[in-house]
């Protein structure tokens, strides 16, 4: 493919690629591949300059880094029950809804035709994603573009988990302490506040001699759902989605 070298950028674009490694969490070294990445068809002077190569190699580096961490991560699952989930964390909804959140909308180098309309499609916001993954693939190795991916998929993985048994985050925990401590959670009320008719209650999840970060719910089901989410999101080293203080 035909890329612009860095040295024939103007102070502008090199401003608005300074700006999207900002929002990606990532610094190239080549900024010629993130140029490349951010070009659109209609913004370029031929097809081979666009960044249609790069999502193709794109959709093949996150479908396989996506596959790696499924079967990792989720060794009790069966084949079907992967596939499902991969279908959803790499379909052009979450890689548009990604790009959306890094909000690259407005960062895109496309034709005056497409820089007038006032909203982005979704599909172009689903390329710019698989593309992003080639370039990163291509500037700083496989390792780098592994991060980047596990960075914004792991949430979307951990979503489709979660909807594929019904946010059933108890389940989930269960699971995993069968799996790897072969012994079950078990949930303890720490406090409790309000009236009679509306009451809060605090639970955490102990396992294998642990205790995780308790979690407030409007009842003790709620509670324990939250609890589980913490305990799951502690012993994968992430930030706790519901911090009791």
């Amino acid at each position: 493919m035909t890329r612009t070298s860095q040295s024939d950028m103007s102070p502008e674009m090199l401003d608005r690629l300074g700006e999207c490694e900002r929002r990606i969490g990532y610094e190239f070294s080549d900024k010629s591949w993130l140029h490349a990445a951010l070009m659109h068809a209609s913004g370029a002077d031929h097809r081979l300059a666009s960044n249609e190569r790069l999502e193709f190699l794109g959709d093949a580096i996150l479908g396989f880094v996506v596959c790696d961490m499924l079967f990792e991560r989720y060794p009790e699952y069966l084949e079907g029950d992967l596939t499902k989930i991969k279908s959803i964390v790499v379909s052009r909804q979450t890689c548009a809804k990604i790009s959306q959140a890094m909000d690259l909308n407005d960062l895109l180098i496309v034709g005056k035709g497409m820089a007038s309309s006032p909203s982005v499609p979704e599909s172009l916001l689903a390329d710019v994603f698989e593309s992003l993954v080639a370039a990163i693939y291509h500037d700083g190795g496989l390792d780098e573009a592994r991060r980047f991916i596990k960075k914004y998929i792991w949430p979307e993985v951990k979503l489709a988990v979660a909807g594929d048994s019904g946010g059933n985050y108890k389940s989930l925990l269960q699971q995993l302490a069968q799996r790897e401590f072969g012994t079950t959670p078990v949930y303890k009320l720490i406090d409790e506040k309000g009236p009679d008719h509306s009451k809060c209650f605090k639970v955490a999840a102990q396992l294998a001699g642990n205790n995780y970060e308790p979690a407030w719910g409007k009842n003790k089901k709620e509670a324990e759902q939250r609890a589980a989410n913490n305990a799951l999101s502690e012993i994968q080293g992430e930030d706790v989605p519901f911090p009791s203080e």
